[in-house]
């Protein structure tokens, strides 16, 4: 039987001819890695009036790129001592990713990586080096050498943001609009196409509601880490495109895969801080409460196995351990020297705390870190609405398979937004035109639910229910309680993002838990502890909102 979930069109009603109208060649939502790089190869394939807009729904630092530990992973280093291949890095991705990525976008996006930062440092980026002056190429779980590009060790996403914001800035014909959310997209005929996407429904605190009208739109809004209760993402991932793409009735594919990060600083009061893959990289060890190593015996590469092998190895120690085991496992990195120079963040970080890398192991365990499925897109970042693209942790391009590979998701933003933004300049229709539409919203006679709590509990129940482990008693009970807060939360009309944002949540939510619930097997991310094994054969999922 269809809920809410699956008839509800807009987040609100309006009339597009009663309200602000803005025109652009290419409309882009969202200002991470993939969004800013698609801007700037958009801008160069726009020729006529309304040029290029970037929208983010805050200031644009508070993407998941701005806040990115990790590095790049790019094979840089061909013929170079132990030179990297290309070969080894598909290799490596198509291992982590557990069967399920699509072989053709994984060789598509390491064989185009090396171009991509070549072009970065012509812009001026800041990598690291070591001694010689050469690029410092660094080591992450997964990886079968060293490939891994940082900047000041723990922030390469800050430095990569600020290289990207600046060159979009100086990119002649492009707009950006900040703190300015993206509701609803907007659908009609158009060039012949029965559903085309036309642009979007925008608020911002001064101008209120405007329509963007675009001939092409190019969404890059990120994940949806924020439905968990225990994330390493910023406040602003709340699955707002995943979301807005559904209500359009584009393909939503995977949603099962959430990757869970081995290493969140674990203590009480503190924010879940991602403690990077780049420590493990350098030599850290996980230790349990007596001190004792506990990954060797689960795979062979230790604590520098893929990230589903690692989170699920420390789950499954603490569990054997039973209340000894406590509630956390240690990072130790006090065999790494001049850690405070290696990792400056972090040190800043632990030092907030009393903790000093060091003296001290580090209290960690695993939290949620990134949202593999999403919009399914082709190749060239198409989705299955015309006019709509999907690029980064918004889309499901069939790169990580069922599990990401470390440090391929800046990779996955640079690659997939060239080429997006460079293929919109292909399907070219002339300046958009306004198109007179009107949605409703039935009104609701049902009672109303806290709006904080409804949120807090979707997110406490999706860590329990949802998260690392999973079973089918609990992903059912899950679905039931998300489309009963549905039922009184998707029914109502709110006049502010937070009312939209929790509506996107467990919309996002939803999906998670029916894709969990439906893959009745264990592969990379997603791990059902009644159904322990993988079926023989890998398949994706995929559904689409119907009407």
């Amino acid at each position: 039987m269809p809920t809410l979930f699956d008839t509800r069109r807009t987040l609100i009603p309006f009339k597009t001819s009663l309200l602000p109208q803005i025109f652009c060649d290419t409309l882009v939502i969202g200002c991470g890695v993939a969004g800013l790089r698609a801007a700037i190869a958009a801008a160069g394939t726009t020729t006529g009036a309304g040029g290029t807009i970037v929208v983010c729904k805050e200031e644009a630092q508070l993407s998941n790129t701005a806040w990115a530990q990790g590095g790049i992973a790019a094979v840089t280093d061909q013929g170079r001592g132990k030179g990297d291949t290309l070969e080894s890095h598909i290799a490596d991705t198509l291992t982590a990713g557990a069967g399920l990525c699509d072989r053709a976008m994984v060789e598509q996006v390491v064989t185009r990586g090396p171009a991509r930062i070549a072009e970065l440092l012509a812009w001026g980026i800041r990598f690291d080096k070591d001694v010689e002056g050469r690029l410092k190429l660094g080591l992450e779980g997964g990886h079968s050498l060293h490939r891994i590009l940082h900047a000041d060790g723990d922030a390469t996403g800050r430095e990569l943001f600020r290289c990207l914001w600046e060159r979009t800035l100086a990119t002649p014909g492009v707009r950006v609009f900040t703190k300015c959310f993206s509701l609803d997209l907007l659908c009609g005929p158009a060039a012949g196409r029965a559903n085309a996407v036309l642009g979007v429904l925008t608020h911002h605190p001064k101008y209120g509601l405007q329509v963007i009208w675009a001939n092409r739109t190019i969404l890059a809004s990120g994940g949806a880490g924020v439905v968990y209760r225990e994330t390493t993402n910023p406040r602003t991932a709340t699955g707002d495109g995943i979301a807005m793409g559904w209500r359009a009735g584009a393909e939503i594919a995977d949603m099962a895969f959430v990757q869970f990060h081995p290493t969140c600083l674990y203590l009480a009061g503190a924010p879940r801080s991602l403690i990077t893959e780049a420590i493990r990289g350098e030599g850290a060890l996980l230790i349990d409460q007596r001190g004792e190593r506990f990954m060797p015996g689960v795979h062979p590469q230790a604590e520098l196995a893929p990230r589903d092998v690692v989170t699920k190895g420390i789950v499954e120690h603490l569990a054997k351990e039973g209340g000894a085991g406590g509630t956390h496992v240690f990072l130790d990195c006090r065999g790494i020297g001049e850690f405070g120079r290696k990792f400056p963040g972090i040190a800043a970080l632990l030092k907030r705390y009393d903790l000093d890398a060091a003296r001290d192991p580090i209290p960690v365990h695993p939290g949620q870190h990134y949202t593999i499925g999403g919009i399914r897109t082709d190749l060239r970042g198409r989705t299955t609405l015309p006019g709509l693209w999907a690029v980064g942790e918004v889309a499901c391009s069939g790169l990580h398979g069922a599990n990401r590979l470390a440090s391929n998701s800046l990779l996955e933003g640079l690659v997939m937004g060239e080429i997006a933004g460079a293929d919109v300049g292909e399907s070219r229709t002339g300046l958009p035109a306004p198109v007179a539409m009107d949605f409703t919203v039935p009104p609701s006679d049902a009672g109303d639910l806290d709006l904080a709590d409804v949120e807090s509990s979707l997110r406490s129940a999706m860590w329990r229910n949802v998260g690392i482990e999973r079973n089918g008693a609990r992903l059912r009970s899950s679905v039931d309680m998300i489309e009963f807060w549905g039922r009184y939360t998707l029914d109502k009309v709110f006049d502010d993002v937070k009312g939209w944002q929790v509506q996107n949540m467990l919309t996002v939510a939803r999906m998670i838990a029916q894709s969990a619930l439906g893959r009745e097997e264990s592969r990379g991310a997603h791990w059902r502890s009644d159904f322990p094994a993988a079926m023989a054969t890998a398949e994706h999922d995929s559904v689409k909102r119907q009407g």
